[in-house]
């Protein structure tokens, strides 16, 4: 097996500790500790390993299954890398004990690089891209790169990096492209419920559909490391059995937050991070306004943004940026496109305005406006 280096971890890796601003962090401002009780007693591993069973039965009504259809996580990370280890490269059928066999997937590109790059460790991978410039995705194109070995279509909804939000038709089109060739249609979500109105999670569309999301995007709490895979039940059972070779089980203190994040506080909490969203939005929108550039107005806190005049590509207009300025952004070639660049304003409002400064002063001192 071999594995793809994640450029963007490489990228952050290389500027981000000396960097004075993040203007390429992916989810929201974290929230403070002192807002939860921060004491689960004694600290022992969570009992059962897959999690407190009350407590994924509590997540499982949100998607219509069971608490046999959750598995507690460390992030969605871990939830995508054991839902590729379930199901890629598996013996068995759809129909016997519900798992798809097959080494090849249909991942649904530009997005986070592990959406792809796992997939291609263990077996075969088809990219379907989005049409740019507003990202829309074609489920007959999907339909076209689907195989008899397939056994998992990708997604990510809303889709980072372009902040594209697919319409329930579309992704319930993408779903039964999965279920007439045998497969599933996973899902990662972590940024669904920033959206104003959010989707229908893909879980709940049938047994076909798998969801992976975490508390690290939309509710603020990266620290956490606490996320879930939702879907069938032979999918979550063989990923359980891998996590017992990764984590063993989820985070005492994460799934302690967890439980009141998910609980009374959830609608402040999401309430809090919408509007601190759609604030920000506006910002960044009147921004790249003001200097002649272009994006798709996202859903979530990342915005691609296509790269100013007077430099060759995003490389080097964001290498410049952090040498001269001290604020990482993201270069879109990480991502497949160099003409484009993320930008990531989740952050707090003074460090975004600060950013938005600089990086523009950067453009202005370059020829830019």
């Amino acid at each position: 097996m071999r594995i793809e280096p994640f450029g963007l971890e490489r990228w952050f890796a290389a500027y981000e500790h000396e960097a004075e601003i993040m203007l390429a962090e992916s989810g929201i401002r974290s929230l403070a500790a002192d807002r939860f009780d921060l004491d689960p007693g004694v600290l022992d591993y969570v009992i059962p390993t897959n999690g407190d069973p009350e407590f994924r039965a509590s997540v499982g009504d949100r998607y219509g299954r069971s608490a046999d259809e959750v598995l507690f996580t460390c992030g969605t990370q871990e939830a995508n890398f054991l839902a590729f280890l379930s199901l890629l490269g598996e013996e068995g059928a759809i129909g016997e004990d519900g798992v798809g066999s097959g080494s090849h997937a249909v991942v649904v590109t530009p997005t986070y690089q592990a959406l792809h790059s796992v997939p291609e460790a263990f077996g075969e991978v088809t990219r379907v891209e989005l049409a740019a410039p507003d990202w829309t995705l074609d489920p007959d194109a999907v339909a076209d790169a689907v195989r008899e070995d397939t056994a998992v279509v990708v997604v990510n909804n809303p889709n980072n990096p372009t902040g594209r939000n697919h319409a329930e038709a579309t992704m319930r089109a993408v779903y039964d492209v999965a279920v007439d060739h045998d497969a599933y249609l996973l899902c990662d979500e972590v940024y669904r419920l920033l959206a104003e109105s959010p989707r229908p999670p893909v879980a709940s569309f049938g047994a076909h559909g798998i969801s992976t999301t975490s508390l690290t995007k939309a509710y603020g709490l990266a620290g956490l490391r606490f996320g879930w895979i939702a879907g069938p039940e032979a999918v979550v059972d063989r990923a359980w059995r891998w996590k017992d070779y990764t984590t063993i089980s989820p985070s005492l203190f994460g799934q302690h937050v967890a439980k009141q994040a998910l609980g009374r506080r959830e609608n402040q909490i999401l309430a809090e991070n919408r509007d601190l969203a759609r604030d920000h939005r506006k910002r960044v929108a009147d921004w790249i306004d003001r200097l002649g550039l272009d994006w798709h107005e996202p859903v979530g806190v990342n915005g691609f943004i296509t790269v100013p005049d007077g430099f060759s590509d995003a490389e080097s207009f964001c290498r410049t940026v952090v040498e001269e300025e001290s604020v990482v952004l993201a270069p879109g070639g990480l991502f497949g496109f160099p003409d484009r660049f993320r930008l990531g304003f989740g952050l707090p409002t003074d460090e975004l305005e600060e950013g938005l400064v600089r990086v523009r002063r950067v453009i202005r001192d370059h020829g830019g406006p």
